[in-house]
């Protein structure tokens, strides 16, 4: 039996000296290598200003309220998503608008936006989900027409790429994480990346708090103003150091994992009893998150007992995501969606088994979960 877990962070030595580097000196936030990751970052996305941040989460939420998001206004979301994306636009007191996903990919349904567009809408948040690119082209359209903001969830994107160009420089933001099981990791931590200097320069500020000058900047020690509200979303310099050494593996990660990805979809691809979202191809350049397997027909009632057996062969599964955002109980009792609406968004909720392509694992390890699915569709057939 192999032990496949569904993700596991590569921390090598260089991780390690780089992090102890940070321990052994004085500057433990406020530092030059929370700079020197946002540098490289843009250095590896090919453009764009950006700006460290403490999670994902936080750089959604300072997208919100860089716009001004306000009670009553609303933000395009889709239903097919972490939690987060709504949260960020809750936390404004603002209403997330859900919109369904599609079938071919899990991403929004672009189809159904215009009509949920209303006077009190602000912006347009999209997902690429589990690193499939969404339609950037078409989302801009939208926004431009409306006049609206646009922000890019690329929490599973990083290498993920729109018609050559990388995901977050499409739309006003795009906001990154990088927890452990992510591309590459900082243990807790994220990215907001914006191609509007105008935005970066501000958000800057609004994640520390909103201070008029920052650490190096002020002249006295200790004296500074503050003019504008903020937040405390800083990276400290731990995380900005083992992000700095993760970003010179992230190219040889993405490879492995495109190789496992098409080794193991390539295994799975003539079973009747499944089907496969779309995950690249053409303009669509994908991150290559997970593989998420939809199980058909009466084989869908038997998700549990498949991730049993595959669990019990070590081989760990995950599901993207357990339900749709507005089927959790918060939202369902908020705004009273109902069980039967955004119903493919459902299906993948409620039929998907997620199977990893990570870096740490390799060919044989492909080829056994193949062997052991098909052995536990078989079962329970």
């Amino acid at each position: 039996m192999r032990t496949i877990p569904f993700g596991r962070p590569i921390i090598k030595e260089e991780e390690k000296k780089a992090v102890l580097e940070v321990l052994s000196g004085s500057i433990l936030v406020h530092g030059p290598r929370a700079e020197e990751f946002e540098e490289k970052f843009t250095n590896f996305t090919g453009g764009g200003y950006a700006v460290s941040v403490s999670s994902c989460t936080a750089a959604l939420h300072l997208s919100y309220f860089y716009l001004g998001l306000k009670p009553k206004e609303e933000v395009i979301v889709p239903a097919q998503t972490h939690v987060a994306t709504a949260h960020a636009v809750e936390f404004c007191g603002a209403k997330p608008v859900f919109i369904d996903a599609e079938e071919r990919t899990g991403n929004i349904d672009i189809n159904q936006i215009e009509k949920n567009i209303n006077r009190r809408t602000r912006a347009i948040s999209i997902v690429h989900f589990l690193g499939m690119p969404v339609d950037m082209q078409r989302i801009n359209k939208i926004a431009a027409k409306h006049n609206l903001f646009v922000v890019e969830d690329c929490a599973l994107a990083v290498g993920t790429y729109f018609k050559g160009r990388h995901a977050g420089l499409h739309g006003d933001v795009g906001c990154f994480s990088f927890y452990p099981v992510k591309h590459f990791t900082t243990c807790e931590g994220g990215m907001l990346l914006t191609k509007h200097k105008k935005i970066a320069r501000k958000i800057l500020r609004q994640k520390a708090f909103g201070v008029d000058r920052h650490v190096g900047e002020r002249k006295t020690p200790g004296i500074y103003d503050v003019d504008m509200l903020g937040f405390n979303y800083r990276m400290n310099e731990l995380q900005a150091a083992l992000g700095i050494e993760q970003l010179k593996r992230v190219n040889g990660f993405l490879k492995i994992r495109k190789e496992n990805y098409e080794l193991l979809s390539n295994g799975l691809k003539d079973m009747d009893e499944l089907s496969l979202l779309k995950s690249s191809g053409g303009d669509y350049q994908s991150s290559y998150y997970c593989l998420s397997v939809i199980l058909r027909n009466s084989i869908s009632k038997k998700r549990f007992e498949i991730v049993s057996y595959l669990k019990e062969r070590g081989i760990g599964t995950s599901v993207y995501y357990p339900k749709p955002v507005p089927h959790f109980t918060y939202y369902k009792n908020k705004y009273g969606y109902k069980k039967n609406s955004f119903p493919v968004a459902s299906i993948i909720s409620n039929s998907s088994i997620a199977l990893s392509v990570g870096p740490h694992l390799n060919a044989e390890d492909m080829e056994y979960m193949v062997k052991c699915l098909k052995e536990a569709i078989i079962k329970v057939r």
